[in-house]
């Protein structure tokens, strides 16, 4: 019998391979990319040494509890970066305010707009929107955590009882306060208390911050201010203050006999007076630094420690004399560039920021004293639409249009434009609050 030699056969095998091998090829090559396409290979995930070149760690909206413990945080980080609130635009809000004419009992009745049949709502669908930073949606919760077992006291004129009464309306849509105590013509002095988290919130009509005496229909035709002596109806109340909020600058405006230290020191607008016109400028910034100074000294005395803001000035607009049939018919709020920040509005607000920035300097003396200046002009400025206007009486124009009507272009409707002003507050104080626990 024959023997068939192996490698014959190894050679037949090879001939065969190269004949049908690239035949199979051809044929697999396309199941190939049929399974990748449809099932693609998931590769390991890499580790951090083998990036050496981006070793940032990126948070992300989930954060574990060691996350917080290592500080952060999302809140954290919020508070890490510096925001300017005074500067920003206003944008529009399909939320519109948090309460309306008829939900919030303690608005004055010359600023209740909506009850007093104002037909354009456009004004409550605006935002102010820094232009660096977020401004967050107020929050009542929040106010009550950073508030409870706290007093807090608005002091000056109409301008800080029109803030007080915003923040009354906000906090309403969560919890209602009650009535402690009025006193004086128009309740220019009242305190209100919400139970459920011990805080009491005070209203103290002190339009110089100064000792002052008004003008009146009994007495003098002009007021007259004590410049280097506080208004003691607020004073006095400053042991059992945990935090002020001054704003003053439209009663400078009136005629007025100054002085400082006995004599008089001049006056502003008082013809047939045996005295100096000097202006009110410097005035007021001697009546602000005035108060700076009494606050620290004695609540640093006492180691109790508080917090004191000042609002800036709020312009008003008057279109004419106020006095002279002057309106704010405007709907929507102006656009930047259109409106400039110029003359007194600027000069009266640069006297607060610089006398404010001067009582920080003097505070540093005392522990528990933290001072901030709530710089809301330019946001105030740019919203001539916000004011009460003709509807600061009921239903002005129900008997037809009149020749003259009066109009409140200086104060602002509620809800409105200076909610705002509350906002701002509450956002500076949380981030104060979480400064605090990260040096704890």
């Amino acid at each position: 019998m024959a023997v068939m030699s192996p490698l014959k056969g190894q050679s037949h095998f090879h001939s065969l391979t190269k004949k049908f091998l690239p035949y199979a090829l051809y044929a697999l090559l396309p199941i190939a990319l049929f399974r990748l396409y449809f099932h693609p290979f998931t590769l390991p995930q890499s580790t951090t040494d083998q990036l050496p070149y981006n070793n940032r760690i990126i948070l992300t909206t989930t954060t574990s509890s060691s996350s917080f413990s290592k500080g952060t945080s999302k809140e954290e980080m919020a508070y890490q970066t510096p925001c300017d609130y005074s500067n920003g635009r206003w944008v529009h809000d399909k939320k519109g305010p948090l309460y309306n004419g008829t939900t919030c009992g303690t608005i004055k009745d010359g600023q209740n707009c909506i009850s007093h049949g104002r037909p354009d709502l456009g004004y409550l669908y605006w935002r102010w929107q820094p232009s660096k930073c977020k401004l967050p949606r107020f929050d009542p919760n929040t106010f009550f955590h950073l508030f409870s077992n706290k007093h807090i006291a608005f002091v000056g004129d109409s301008m800080a009882r029109n803030q007080l009464e915003s923040l009354l309306c906000m906090l309403a849509t969560a919890s209602n306060a009650n009535l402690v105590y009025r006193d004086g013509e128009d309740n220019k002095f009242r305190r209100w208390h919400f139970a459920s988290h011990n805080i009491t919130i005070s209203v103290y009509w002190s339009p110089f911050l100064v000792r002052g005496v008004e003008k009146s229909k009994t007495g003098p035709d002009h007021n007259e201010l004590y410049v280097d002596t506080v208004d003691e109806r607020w004073g006095a109340d400053l042991d059992h203050i945990d935090m002020i909020v001054l704003s003053i600058g439209h009663w400078f405006l009136h005629p007025a006999v100054y002085y400082e230290s006995g004599p008089a020191l001049g006056c502003h607008y008082c013809p047939g007076l045996n005295h100096t016109e000097i202006g009110f400028y410097n005035v007021m910034r001697k009546a602000i630094k005035t108060a700076l100074k009494t606050i620290i000294e004695r609540k640093g005395a006492n180691g109790n420690g508080i917090d004191v803001f000042l609002t800036t000035f709020s312009p008003s607009h008057f279109e004419g004399e106020w006095d002279k049939a002057g309106a704010c018919p405007k709907t929507k709020p102006y656009k930047e560039g259109e409106k400039m920040l110029e003359g007194m509005d600027a000069d009266m607000r640069a006297i607060e920021v610089e006398e404010m920035e001067a009582a920080k300097v003097n505070a540093k003396q005392f522990e528990g004293l933290r001072l901030k200046i709530l710089d809301v002009t330019k946001l105030s400025l740019m919203r001539p639409d916000g004011h009460p206007g003709p509807y600061m009486y009921p239903f002005p124009f129900a008997n037809g249009v009149q020749e003259r009507v009066q109009n409140d272009c200086v104060h602002w409707c509620l809800p409105g434009p200076i909610d705002t002003w509350n906002q701002i507050l509450l956002e500076v104080i949380r981030k104060w609050s979480i400064q605090s626990r990260r040096e704890e």
